[in-house]
């Protein structure tokens, strides 16, 4: 007879593929309030395409965004009798890819995140796009593995900040500006692209806003979107 033991997870590559590290599992464990039953899919959840592994966090993703937009719309519901234009406001900032991303940091996400070296180089562990999509992640895991109510719970612990910090409440910097150009009969605002650089998983966009007879701003995000969105600030603190 042949006695097996348990063979400890190997840190590198090992032939059933990668799995979880010690640290991962504790911290999730903190995290979520139970140790991770399916420690494969949190893996996957944590897990950035440069990896170049056969599983990443973009089916998580694509889970865990539905999941977060109904736990949010649900609670805003829940806690206002405002107008639908206003909810959906609120609704779109508070699942922002920016929100989620400064959710992850606070949460403590970004040394759990599993890029491949050149993506790390280039900043991907402080990325919008990367954090955001990996907190989506992990929200997906968790439906998966505990069901709705569990995402339900973590997602309203997690956004408490934002959510009673009144994140979206204040009108959008693109409809202010546009809005404010119309009522100081000018012509509508003009977005530009100024320069795109780095790589697909972190990319910098520098975009300029121009309102003809007044002036011009410039400014830098993580997505095209995040770029307008801070030209358009800075152009109202400029010249409003």
């Amino acid at each position: 007879m042949v006695h097996r033991r348990t063979v400890e997870p190997d840190r590198g590559h090992v032939l059933s593929g990668p799995v979880l590290s010690d640290d991962a599992a504790g911290f999730l464990t903190a995290l979520t309030g139970a140790a991770p039953q399916r420690p494969d899919m949190w893996n996957d959840a944590l897990t950035h395409g440069s990896m170049g592994e056969t599983r990443d966090y973009q089916r998580l993703e694509f889970l865990g965004d539905r999941v977060l937009g109904l736990v949010i719309a649900d609670w805003l519901y829940e806690r206002s009798e405002g107008a639908e234009g206003k909810l959906s406001q609120r609704l779109n900032a508070l699942v922002a890819r920016e929100t989620c991303a400064d959710v992850a940091r606070a949460l403590g996400v970004q040394p759990y995140m599993r890029l491949g070296k050149q993506a790390r180089d280039d900043g991907g562990a402080d990325s919008d796009n990367i954090l955001g999509d990996v907190m989506e992640a992990l929200i997906g895991a968790l439906f998966l593995e505990r069901g709705f109510e569990a995402a339900r719970a973590f997602v309203r612990k997690a956004w408490a900040r934002p959510m009673e910090g009144g994140t979206g409440q204040r009108k959008h910097p693109k409809a202010a500006l546009q809005e404010w150009a119309a009522g100081n009969r000018r012509k509508p605002p003009v977005y530009a692209i100024v320069s795109r650089e780095g790589p697909d998983h972190a990319a910098t966009f520098t975009v300029s806003v121009s309102v003809k007879g007044v002036g011009e701003a410039e400014a830098r995000g993580s997505s095209k979107q995040e770029a307008e969105t801070n030209a358009a600030r800075d152009f109202m603190k400029k010249f409003a």
